[in-house]
């Protein structure tokens, strides 16, 4: 198992695209706030920031789960057991967030 290549690494350039916009909602709500919008325009685009790096995250796990943790189910014993409660720990901050 190559352990220093991430499981997203294939995706990289698009994660890293697709994070840069978040970057830009999120400056975007900055830029609402000191300018008094309307409470509800805002939340509006809290959610859509929300929601977009909520698809990230579940992409990143996606490829996680494909690349790192199926190398390491193969690999078998402590290192197995390890990337399985790290996908666990990672899937349950995800639906508690």
């Amino acid at each position: 198992m190559d352990t220093k290549t991430p499981g997203y690494a294939a995706s990289k350039d698009a994660h890293l695209k697709r994070l840069r916009r978040i970057e830009g909602q999120v400056r975007g709500l900055a830029r609402m706030v000191d300018e008094d919008a309307y409470c509800i325009d805002v939340l509006t685009q809290i959610s859509a920031a929300t929601k977009a790096l909520e698809s990230v995250a579940l992409s990143l796990l996606d490829e996680h789960l494909s690349h790192c943790v199926r190398d390491a189910v193969h690999q078998g014993g402590d290192i197995a057991e390890q990337k399985i409660d790290e996908a666990s720990a990672a899937i349950a901050r995800l639906v508690r967030s």
